[in-house]
Formats: structure tokens, sequence, C-alpha cells
């Protein structure tokens, strides 16, 4: 049994593959402040909802953008499962080769996403991952992770929206029913939203221009509220960095 974590800014994600199909998968919020062994009873009481346990992994793979949470959680798991995780770095990327500038400083997430992507198109693709940041991430055949563009997420622009106007309220992040709000709430979701989709179509239409056509994946937790309002993605899989993680663990042994 394998867990796969990917500790995000605002998400942590994290799977139980049985070496067939994922079994469960959870998107749990990430508390910089949290200890390890707080983590640990978290995760204790999820996967104990589904009757399994941290001793019971022989298997963990784990990758961070977060440093401060990044060592304690690798020693917390090595603790639990009495196995070290396979921590993702560039002398463990499996899958892909980088050819960005420094490819030292790319983030193991970026890199998971290019690694499920291009196993699964097998030739150009890109991969907008809808989190902290809507990232997009180039990838050509045979496999070359080219670089990133990287621009604010929906959650961003709107706290600062609001944190930097008086009089401007939090919203649902969904769709409004016309470009043009009637009303305050929805005048702020057509920006968000739909600003975001043109954003995103304009980002993806130049990125293939590029690499001469493209598959396009939409990943991360607002894929499911985007992805729908464009017809730029061939796919949309929430889960798609866990699924890099699976495939870079095997390639690792």
């Amino acid at each position: 049994m394998l867990l796969a974590i990917d500790i995000g800014n605002t998400n942590i994600v994290f799977g139980v593959h049985d070496g067939h199909a994922w079994v469960r998968l959870w998107r749990i919020q990430t508390v910089r402040e949290r200890m390890p062994d707080e983590y640990a009873v978290l995760f204790r009481d999820l996967l104990g909802e589904a009757d399994l346990a941290l001793s019971g992994f022989d298997r963990t793979v784990l990758s961070s953008v977060v440093p401060q949470l990044k060592l304690g959680l690798a020693e917390m798991i090595t603790r639990r499962t009495g196995r070290a995780p396979l921590v993702l770095g560039p002398t463990t990327y499996r899958g892909i080769e980088i050819r960005t500038e420094h490819p030292d400083r790319i983030g193991s997430d970026l890199v998971a996403d290019a690694v499920a992507a291009y196993h699964r198109f097998q030739s150009n693709c890109i991969v907008v991952d809808f989190g902290t940041a809507t990232t997009f991430t180039a990838v050509a055949a045979p496999g070359h992770l080219l670089g990133v563009a990287i621009a604010a997420g929906v959650n961003v622009v709107a706290d600062a929206l609001v944190s930097r106007t008086a009089q401007l309220p939090h919203v649902e992040l969904v769709p409004p029913p016309s470009v043009i709000g009637r009303n305050t709430v929805h005048a702020m979701q057509a920006g968000l939203i739909l600003g975001q989709v043109s954003l995103v179509e304009g980002l993806i239409d130049r990125i293939r221009a590029e690499l001469g056509g493209a598959k396009t994946v939409a990943t991360g937790g607002l894929s499911t509220v985007i992805a729908p309002l464009t017809d730029r993605f061939d796919a949309v899989d929430p889960w798609l960095t866990l699924d890099g993680l699976r495939i870079i663990a095997e390639l690792n042994g």
C-alpha cells in the first residue's frame, strides 16, 4: 500500500493507492503552525475512517512546497510507519527531464504534475494547477519539462480585493449568471471567476502556439469550478499531482 502526500500552501492532499487504484483521497487545510504530532492525530483519524493505519503502509511518498512542514512530517511518517518516505527533490525526479534554467528550484508539485500529464498523454501537454497560484506547466515530447507560467490564484486575488477595499465583501467562488454583474456579488464573481477563465484561455493559447500544439489537463482544488467554463481542457483531474507522486515512487523502486 502506498501513501502519497502533497503539502501545498493552501491544502494538503493525500491518498492511498493499493497498486491498482486509489482507495481513498483527502484534501485538508494546510496549517503551518500545526505540530507534526497534531498532523499524526489528524491522519490517524481520517485513515481510521477507512479502516487504515499509518503503520500499515509499506511505501510513502511526500512532496512539499512548505519548508517548515516538510521535515517534521517526514520524521513523523518515519516514526509511525517504520520507514522513511521518499521525499521529492532533484535527486528523486524520474519520468521527466527538467529543462528550466534552475532545475533544482522548480516546485516538486509541478514536477509531479508534469510526470502524471506526460504519462497520460505521451505528447506535448500543459498542466494548469488551480491552487494558491494558478500554474501552467509546459511539457514537450519526449518528456521535457520546459518551464512554467505562474499567475495569482483565484482565492489570492479575492482576498486581496476584499482586504484592500472598504466595501467589497467576501463572495462564493462560483460563476455568476452573467458577465455583466447587476449587483456587487455577481460583479465580483464575474471579475474573479470569468476573469480567471479569460486568463487561463489566453495563456493556454500562447503556450500551445509555442509548443506547436498540446493536450491540456486541469487539476487542483478549483479545477472543477473553472474547467467547465471553457473548452480548452482535454481532461480534468483534481488529484493529478498524487498520481504523479505515485508514478515517481514506482520509478524510484
